[in-house]
């Protein structure tokens, strides 16, 4: 069988390598001003600060993770799921907002009847509309804790970095099993995806296309 007619699944890393912005960021900065104003941006505005000085210190990425979710503590879900649908409306009608050749290259997939499957550590609701637009059938992402309709601002689970990239992976290719691991696709644009591109036999380091 033509490698293109095999069943395959293509495993894709977003900030960075589908998409050029660190989206987390710029959507705390967004849903922050947006909801509370001046006083909204300022605090967002010091979460940032505040990573960034931890992460100069040597604060690992994935426990700077779980730092950046606290400041989730208490928001409504459905206010985050609207903002966060608005915030990719407009983001995503820049003409730089993805990472071209990683777009055109995943709608090529698709065409030829492959998966696609966002792994990323962000947060569900900043992902289904992206999964949306790109067709993508999976979506291997941070999962928040809730009490009720809020956020408690922890995470449920490993932050999605990494060991637990490759894990989830693993995962979802053992609910194929019709589907060789050599056959699938993976990009990303960091180390920290390396362990998840390891798990495919087409991996693809994408840091020399953003922007392009």
């Amino acid at each position: 069988m033509p490698m293109s007619d095999r069943p395959r699944l293509v495993f894709t890393d977003v900030d960075q390598t589908l998409i050029t912005c660190k989206s987390l960021f710029e959507f705390l900065d967004y849903y922050a001003a947006g909801r509370y104003g001046a006083e909204g941006a300022r605090r967002a505005a010091a979460v940032r600060e505040d990573l960034c000085a931890r992460t100069a210190a040597g604060l690992p990425r994935e426990e700077a993770n779980r730092v950046y979710y606290r400041a989730w503590r208490r928001e409504p879900v459905a206010a985050v799921e609207e903002w966060a649908r608005r915030w990719f409306a407009e983001r995503s009608a820049d003409k730089g907002f993805y990472v071209r050749r990683v777009a055109e290259e995943l709608r090529a997939h698709r065409s030829q009847g492959a998966s696609i499957a966002l792994v990323s550590g962000s947060f569900r609701p900043l992902l289904e509309p992206l999964a949306e637009a790109v067709g993508a059938a999976h979506v291997l992402c941070a999962r928040l804790d809730r009490c009720g309709r809020v956020y408690t601002g922890a995470l449920v689970g490993a932050p999605v970095i990494g060991d637990e990239k490759r894990r989830l992976v693993r995962e979802l290719l053992a609910r194929y099993a019709h589907i060789d691991p050599a056959d699938c696709y993976g990009y990303g644009d960091d180390a920290s995806d390396l362990p998840m591109l390891g798990e495919v036999g087409h991996a693809v380091r994408v840091g020399a296309l953003a922007g392009g």
